[in-house]
């Protein structure tokens, strides 16, 4: 999970760059310590500076006015001194905003778990299913704290569960699997749009659907969630007996061929086959190693 980092207002710090500089803080500052200093004021220099205009206007005959006048200028200067000793803003008094670097999920991030639990889909093949599941769900809770899981489960109508219905609960049913598609798509719709969620996604199913069923869930794929989605992962279970015919070739049920269509159009697709549970472990870091950054499609 990469994070990202945005600034956040922490007070004030006495260095900074002089953009982030505080104006508000910085006056106050300058206003406490001119008093506190006692620095004169510009009516005290215009008051001094009338009365010794008035007093230079007069007849100058008597010593006690030039007397007065004196002692007038040197209070002028002496006022002026002081305030070119005391400045009106002195580097002391400068606040600068402070701002600490908060960190940020750069995206968030939800997994859509896709199970098919029809009829034929027996206990062997739900149990394989549901231990790629386990398996997916503790990496994901275990890596990442900001990542959202949704399941769904279908037979011939799909609906979004909780994890304990997912793993647990019995079901059976015919077989449309285009109807996980369309749940998934509608709940994207709803609570995650792409430009803000990275939208990853993994199916299990036996590949067991009807053919024109299967060609829908190539236009479902093309046309709508591989368009959305960073990543999509498919496991087929199939039986032991017919590991070493259907394991390495593209032969195999409608759904795994409509899929393979799919794989050869869109790089974040990934498709593998399970036969038994020890081939769950390998096809994960197969499905789930590092991939390449991958832009979303148009």
């Amino acid at each position: 999970e990469i994070l990202s980092f945005k600034p956040r207002r922490a007070g004030f710090a006495a260095t900074g760059s002089p953009t982030n500089i505080n104006v508000g803080r910085t006056m106050r500052n300058s206003h406490g310590r001119r008093i506190a200093l006692r620095r004169p004021k510009q009516e005290e220099l215009d008051a001094v500076a009338e009365q010794l205009a008035i007093l230079e206007a007069e007849p100058q005959s008597a010593a006690p006015a030039r007397q007065r006048i004196a002692a007038l200028r040197e209070e002028l200067e002496r006022l002026e001194r002081r305030r070119k000793r005391i400045a009106y803003v002195d580097p002391v008094d400068i606040r600068f905003n402070r701002f600490d670097a908060q960190p940020v999920p750069n995206a968030n991030a939800v997994m859509f778990c896709l199970m098919d639990v029809s009829g034929s889909m027996g206990e062997r093949e739900k149990d394989l299913a549901k231990r790629f599941f386990v398996l997916l769900h503790l990496f994901l809770k275990r890596r990442y704290d900001r990542t959202e899981i949704v399941f769904i489960r279908h037979t011939h109508e799909a609906q979004e569960v909780d994890e304990e219905t997912f793993f647990y609960n019995t079901q059976s049913g015919g077989t449309v699997v285009s109807t996980a598609l369309e749940e998934m798509h509608r709940i994207i719709a709803q609570r995650y749009p792409s430009n803000e969620w990275n939208i990853y996604a993994a199916q299990a199913s036996d590949g067991d659907n009807f053919v024109t069923d299967s060609e829908r869930c190539i236009g479902l794929m093309d046309g709508q969630i591989m368009r959305l989605c960073q990543y999509f992962a498919y496991v087929e279970i199939i039986d032991e007996r017919e590991s070493h015919i259907f394991g390495s070739t593209d032969n195999g049920t409608s759904l795994w061929r409509a899929y393979s269509v799919v794989n050869q159009r869109w790089p974040n697709f990934q498709m593998s086959r399970i036969a038994n549970a020890a081939d769950i472990y390998p096809v994960f870091r197969q499905l789930f190693a590092r991939q390449p950054v991958l832009q979303k499609s148009a």
